[in-house]
């Protein structure tokens, strides 16, 4: 499986724990399934929207955003682009630091931690780490194919 592979399938991951904990907030669903944390208070908090729209719901379009750029990275014409490497490192370390931030305001605003955004900040992580990856290695591609210097 290529790494590309892994970020479309940890994405469509990333994409079902972002719409439970959207639902929650829209009120489609009526308790959140939280064995360890405070889910409810964090999800219930001020810090649970952003710009006028649930954080879940940022979460969401990040996910899809992820999903929709690694398959078309996967089509004939895109298995060696530099530039969908490049793609997918940036948009999943914005996902990382978007999730950073919520989570320090987890540990040292809300004083709460919810499990799902852990998994959530779990899952964004290591899409980064494989995008990072998939970079590295179509980097060096890009070095070992390029034709040698001449001298002038």
């Amino acid at each position: 499986m290529t790494k590309r592979m892994i970020v479309a399938t940890l994405s469509l991951a990333g994409i079902f724990v972002a719409l439970y904990l959207l639902f929650y907030k829209l009120g489609i669903i009526g308790n959140l399934t939280c064995s360890i944390g405070s889910c409810e208070t964090v999800n219930l908090s001020k810090w649970a929207t952003f710009l006028g729209a649930p954080v879940a719901a940022w979460g969401v379009g990040f996910y899809i955003v992820m999903f929709v750029l690694s398959l078309v990275s996967l089509q004939d014409r895109y298995t060696d682009s530099l530039g969908m490497s490049k793609a997918l490192v940036l948009v999943s370390a914005s996902g990382v630091a978007f999730s950073a931030w919520l989570t320090y305001l987890e540990l040292f605003v809300i004083h709460a931690i919810c499990q799902w955004c852990v998994v959530s900040a779990i899952i964004v992580s290591i899409i980064f780490i494989f995008a990072f990856l998939d970079l590295r290695d179509r980097s060096s591609l890009a070095v070992t194919d390029s034709p040698p210097l001449q001298d002038v």
